[in-house]
């Protein structure tokens, strides 16, 4: 008899598996049911903001799979339905279809949790109005979209300045809207240093972004027809006519927290590098539902990227059909923009280094993307974190204009790799004058955090 492999999520994690699964094994040998609580699958979330803003056309653009076509692969999708027990001792999933209500328990020999995340949403007054909305989902992104289109007015209020934050903010400027950031912390981007911040901030302001930084909402404030009228902070409101709320995710792990799964520090389930959930042996967990490895802390972190979920579900699906893979963990690399100005971090801020008891040194260089003297040439700053002792890479940020952003990718890569600034200096990188300086920027800070390692001692 074939064996079964029950898959709960059908986005980038769950169905990268499944198809991976399916590749290995044909459906003689495994059968594969996967469920689905949304309306569409394998889709780019990160995407949103550019659909949103007009930079894509269409929703249909941002799916990369639909359920058909996996479907025709011989993976029983079943969509619209929520996983709403899981009975491990007894291996079923207990699930109900969200159009008839009807219940009924799924047997599997193997199980792939790939649930996601939810996005933060606080207990607030008027959280809940018409107008006020997330953009986690196609759907979200749908509604938004829809309200954006029946609203009366241009000003919109995001709150949370992180990537959707400072993401949807350019979305808003591009549809001609007058855009309020209001933001817990100091500056924006709370994942680079805050003096790095402080750059995004006055770039954001220059582009007529006002952003508010040390501003927690209290209420979301409503007009005599129920819509989102403006936001209240401890300090003032904002006017709005509609809100976007962009302050992070938690890992959406109820169901195995209620099944007693392992859980981490921020709520994700934890796994072993063959991305099976510890102490059980047919349970595979991946994508935002998951903690991974920070290869340059050494402890867990909960790190909410389709990067990570699809190569999570090629390793599930691997291991789920017969062969081996693993993932050894992350560096912590992510990329954004703001109209033109880009922003990249890889690594540990200080912060991070503080926690963890390393101690460091730091630089800050300005540089450019191009030679000089060639036309086009922007300017950028790099920010970089080595171990004082060693002169280990700890990690890099960058601020700048275009060419910045992708260049985090080399730091990323002597992270991985735990090269010293010193190793660094000495990397062949490509040069031209239309895409660097003689010396890359990234190469400059090598030198002068190497030149701080050794005057450190």
């Amino acid at each position: 008899m074939s064996e079964r492999l029950v898959v709960i999520g059908g986005d980038a994690a769950g169905m990268s598996a499944a198809s991976q699964a399916r590749r290995l094994k044909g459906p003689g040998e495994l059968e594969i049911v996967a469920f689905e609580r949304g309306h569409f699958t394998s889709y780019s979330a990160c995407g949103i903001p550019y659909w949103v803003g007009g930079d894509v056309d269409e929703r249909d653009e941002l799916i990369a799979r639909t359920p058909r076509e996996h479907r025709a692969r011989d993976i029983d999708l079943r969509m619209r339905t929520e996983a709403t027990a899981l009975d491990v001792p007894g291996q079923r999933v207990r699930t109900r279809d969200l159009e008839s209500g009807t219940e009924e328990w799924t047997g599997f020999d193997k199980l792939v949790i790939a649930t996601g995340a939810r996005p933060l949403r606080p207990p607030l007054p008027g959280i809940d109005a018409p107008g006020v909305h997330g953009v986690q989902t196609l759907d979200d992104g749908q509604a938004l979209l829809d309200s954006l289109e029946r609203t009366e007015g241009g000003r919109a209020v995001v709150v949370g300045a992180g990537y959707i934050g400072v993401e949807m903010a350019e979305a808003l400027l591009n549809r001609g809207y007058e855009v309020t950031v209001l933001n817990r912390g100091e500056q924006p981007m709370s994942t680079l240093d805050p003096d790095m911040g402080r750059l995004v901030h006055q770039a954001m302001d220059g582009l007529g972004i006002t952003t508010v930084g040390s501003s927690a909402v209290t209420k979301i404030l409503t007009g005599e027809d129920g819509r989102v009228r403006a936001v209240a902070t401890e300090d003032d409101e904002y006017p709005a006519d509609v809100v976007v709320l962009g302050m992070g995710v938690v890992p959406e792990t109820g169901l195995a927290e209620a099944a007693g799964l392992p859980l981490g520090t921020y709520g994700g389930l934890l796994t072993d590098l063959a991305m099976r959930v510890r102490g059980h042996e047919n349970i595979w967990a991946g994508g935002d539902c998951v903690e991974v490895l920070d290869l340059v802390s050494g402890r867990e972190r909960h790190i909410a990227l389709g990067t990570h979920a699809n190569k999570h579900g090629q390793v599930i699906g691997a291991n789920v059909g017969g062969g081996y893979a693993t993932f050894p963990g992350v560096v912590g690399t992510a990329v954004s923009k703001v109209c033109d100005l880009e922003i990249a971090r890889t690594g540990l801020r200080e912060k991070d280094a503080r926690e963890v008891g390393l101690r460091y040194v730091t630089v800050t260089i300005e540089s450019t993307s191009r030679a000089g003297y060639y036309p086009g040439a922007a300017p950028m700053t790099v920010k970089m974190l080595a171990e004082r002792r060693t002169g280990r890479l700890l990690g890099v940020q960058i601020v700048g204009r275009e060419g910045a952003a992708k260049r985090v990718d080399i730091a990323a890569v002597a992270l991985t790799a735990g090269m010293t600034v010193e190793q660094m200096t000495a990397l062949d990188l490509g040069y031209a004058p239309p895409f660097s300086p003689v010396w890359d920027p990234v190469l400059v800070a090598a030198r002068k955090s190497l030149a701080a390692v050794r005057a450190a001692g």
